[in-house]
């Protein structure tokens, strides 16, 4: 696998940690902050940038993003609680579907900023609320533009443009106008659209350019005075090449060409996955090197239950291997050689595999691995409890 995946200093680190060390979350918040500053800089001043908390909420990847986005997205009332407190005063996005009637209370509490509503009952149910505040409440519908397949260029996951739980459909969109009076507690802001992810950047910007043009257009059918479209995040990230990224510079282009062309509208975009993927890997060691009915297995320390991410996303996960010398035993080393080996985790279970079949000159028990792309969906989307296993170490480089 390419050595180029660790950094220097996750890679020192890697190969310090031992024994019950492993497995262990390591986290560069340095290359993190200079990833989220490249991105900053290939985005025009008219586009907003918020980070999609879900992708990975830890406090420090959190913190040091702080400096180069404009807010956060949140989704649900223990993110928001979360965000709240670990990066305070900074604008919040409150967005997801099923929004309960406590979490919409704490959110008013809070003072979030921004509100993505799903619905007309979601919207009816925030109204009647809205005198828990004494500022009006600045709403964006989200809605679910049709777009086809063709449109949405293979995407690696689409909620938007079929049938789906989210948003609005845009003949449902007029139903909530009457909902938006000039002396009520709602005040319509814009439109929230985030209808795929695992795009490129050609089609991130023809999607944003579809979305600000149907905003642009309901604004002024209805007068509405519409200043916002958020067409959220899903920009693609490569696990099969890991060493390639999203195109931000084009795409960064390609916004700038639509905030030109709707001159009355605040661009916003949400990623998640892209700002913090690349910052995270997830560092175990080969406990042991089994070969069965001719195919080699490594067992490793943890497992899926740390790291879902293979599992959910049904891939083989980027990793490189680190060769240690120490052998302390006085039998012969489990060892693979020239040959495919399935990297498989600790659990009961089939399933509990992170890679399948990957050629390797040579990996033995007791060489390190470490899994890329760790930094977002990983840790905070695993079933840690299934078989009570310890829980990884978390260290951040640069904190």
């Amino acid at each position: 696998m390419n050595n180029a995946y660790l950094t220097p200093s996750a890679a020192a680190l890697a190969e310090r940690l031992t024994g019950d060390g492993l497995p262990a979350y390591v986290y560069d918040l340095t290359a993190l902050a200079a990833h989220a500053q490249e991105i900053r800089a290939a985005l025009p001043p008219r586009v907003e940038l918020y980070y999609a908390a879900k992708a990975n909420p830890e406090p420090p990847v959190l913190r040091a993003l702080a400096p180069y986005v404009t807010g956060y997205e949140v989704a649900s009332g223990g993110e928001l609680a979360h965000v709240r407190e670990a990066v305070p005063e900074r604008p919040l996005a409150f967005g997801g579907p099923g929004k309960t009637e406590t979490e919409l209370r704490r959110a008013l509490a809070l003072g979030v900023e921004r509100f993505h509503v799903e619905s007309e009952h979601e919207l009816r149910l925030l109204s009647s609320l809205a005198d828990l505040t004494d500022r009006p409440v600045d709403v964006l519908l989200r809605v679910n533009l049709p777009l086809t397949d063709e449109a949405l260029g293979g995407a690696a996951l689409a909620m938007g443009g079929r049938p789906s739980p989210f948003g609005l459909d845009p003949e449902r969109v007029e139903d909530c106008l009457p909902l938006f009076t000039p002396d009520g507690p709602l005040r319509p802001r814009g439109i929230h659209a985030h209808l795929a992810s695992g795009l490129d950047a050609p089609t991130q910007t023809a999607v944003a350019a579809r979305i600000a043009a149907w905003t642009s257009e309901l604004s002024d059918r209805h007068a509405l005075g519409l200043t916002e479209v958020n067409v959220g995040g899903g920009m693609a990230v490569d696990y099969a090449r890991p060493d390639t990224r999203f195109d931000w510079k084009a795409y960064g282009a390609g916004l700038a060409g639509v905030a030109d062309r709707h001159p009355g509208l605040t661009l916003r975009i949400e990623p998640g996955r892209a700002l913090t993927a690349y910052c995270g890997w997830y560092v175990t060691e080969v406990l042991d090197l089994k070969h069965s009915r001719g195919e080699a297995f490594a067992v490793l320390r943890g497992g899926t239950h740390h790291l879902r991410t293979p599992a959910a996303k049904q891939h083989d996960h980027p990793f490189q291997t680190l060769p240690t010398t120490d052998w302390p035993h006085p039998w012969p080393r489990p060892a693979a050689r020239d040959e495919p080996v399935t990297l498989v985790g600790q659990l009961c279970t089939p399933k509990d595999v992170l890679a399948r079949g990957v050629p390797l000159t040579e990996l033995r028990a007791g060489d390190r691995v470490a899994f890329a792309l760790a930094g977002a969906y990983a840790w905070n989307i695993s079933h840690h409890d299934f078989l009570m296993h310890p829980e990884p170490g978390f260290h951040y480089l640069g904190e």
